[in-house]
């Protein structure tokens, strides 16, 4: 396919354009990145981050919102109860929000692969609990040591204990059928 007529012409460079200028206006006009979806909806992009942030009941600096007390030879300086600088929240639901969803319990994200979960069952089908067997079988492909075997079905335990109790479960009627 040929080029665009012109596309290979050299450009001329515009000594008289100020680049600075145009850099810094267009990153002053940008936005802060907020990852929080709490904050962003409540945000006013007329107004500057500290002010967003007093609105809603957050800090800007950590280190002037939770100050260290200072001491004094080993005394404490004590204060008059009163805290400096005290702001008025006009949108508490923001902190509300994040409370609420910073208590909800985080999911448990653990997972085994299927081919780790097949080895295990296959070796507890085959041998039960005596791992020096286990460690011999022709399934063991990565040559794993008793320890080993013993250290991932307990981890198979740990992740998946209902499925670890119905498998050893359906496996006693077996046993039983062979004595």
């Amino acid at each position: 396919m040929p080029k665009a007529k012109g596309k290979s012409r050299r450009h001329k460079y515009s000594y008289n354009l100020n680049r600075k200028r145009l850099y810094r206006s267009a990153r002053r006009r940008a936005a802060p990145r907020i990852a929080c979806s709490h904050i962003r909806h409540a945000w006013d992009p007329h107004k500057s981050v500290a002010q967003n942030l007093a609105e809603m009941g957050l800090a800007e600096d950590p280190n002037k919102a939770v100050p260290i007390p200072k001491k004094l030879l080993g005394m404490e300086v004590e204060s008059n109860g009163q805290q400096p600088g005290k702001k008025i929240v006009r949108k508490p639901y923001v902190v509300n929000e994040m409370e609420l969803e910073a208590s909800l319990p985080e999911k448990k994200s653990n997972t085994l692969s299927r081919d780790l979960i097949d080895y295990v069952r296959y070796m507890i089908q085959n041998h039960g609990e005596n791992y020096k067997e286990m460690a011999r079988d022709e399934k063991n492909y990565y040559q794993d040591t008793p320890k080993q075997i013993k250290r991932k079905i307990n981890v198979y335990k740990n992740f998946y204990p209902e499925e670890y109790k119905n498998f050893i479960a359906s496996l006693k009627p077996e046993k039983m059928e062979v004595q």
